[in-house]
């Protein structure tokens, strides 16, 4: 997911080349007022010594040393425009659309672009694959209750989840009498709702809701969008 942060939320180490452009723009703006570099330092959310060097270089004159960047500046425009575009795409998706646009700039280098236009880039979690074991269980599992009723079925089951697995749910379901299946690990969800919360994410996946009370009423919009078939 990529989204915007006002406050920044993670240290700079004492490189100049760590700043993003809206540290150095803090620090630009903080400098001609005159504050101390320790308060820049703690408005920019990076270390002293990286605000001297950022403005002693600046007084100087001299030129960032290092590598000429890869991308142009026509490249990097279209990279932020996309990213402003939708805020919620993954790395993946921001990558592959700016090659369609354009952009020649690796996986990486799309991550550094992002971070330094003043986002933060999220780069999804592969889910493990099922090894042997948990393939067994799952079948054996699916066997056992190949056959049960509908009344098998219809009594209160749940998943694997730590807020059903936690000691304190387990007596509480004890105490009342409460049945629970024994579920293999890395189960799939058998219950139709997380389908249909699925297909909802999908369908907002471009919408751009504001505050809480747009997105309370797209979920809703959306959620009634969707045929009962």
């Amino acid at each position: 997911m990529v989204s915007q942060f006002g406050s920044l939320g993670y240290t700079i180490m004492g490189k100049t080349a760590d700043l993003t452009v809206v540290q150095k723009t803090i620090i630009d703006t903080l400098h001609k007022e005159g504050k101390p570099q320790t308060f820049i330092a703690k408005e920019a959310v990076c270390s002293q010594s990286a605000v001297s060097k950022y403005v002693n270089r600046k007084l100087s004159g001299r030129k960032k040393s290092g590598r000429k960047s890869c991308t142009t500046n026509r490249e990097n425009r279209s990279l932020e425009r996309l990213v402003k575009q939708n805020q919620f795409k993954n790395l993946g998706e921001l990558h592959k659309e700016g090659t369609e646009a354009g952009v020649k700039a690796s996986r990486a280098t799309t991550h550094r672009r992002v971070k330094e236009f003043g986002y933060s880039c999220c780069i999804p979690l592969v889910k493990p694959l099922l090894n042997h074991r948990q393939r067994q269980r799952r079948l054996t599992w699916a066997k056992e209750k190949k056959k049960w009723t509908v009344a098998q079925w219809s009594k209160e089951q749940q998943d694997l989840a730590p807020a059903h697995t936690a000691k304190s749910t387990k007596i509480w379901l004890n105490d009342h009498g409460v049945g629970v299946l024994d579920w293999p690990a890395n189960s799939p969800d058998l219950n139709p709702i997380e389908n249909l919360w699925g297909i909802v994410k999908r369908k907002m996946r471009n919408k751009k809701p504001k505050n809480a009370d747009e997105l309370k009423a797209t979920v809703k919009e959306t959620w009634a969008s969707i045929p009962p078939q």
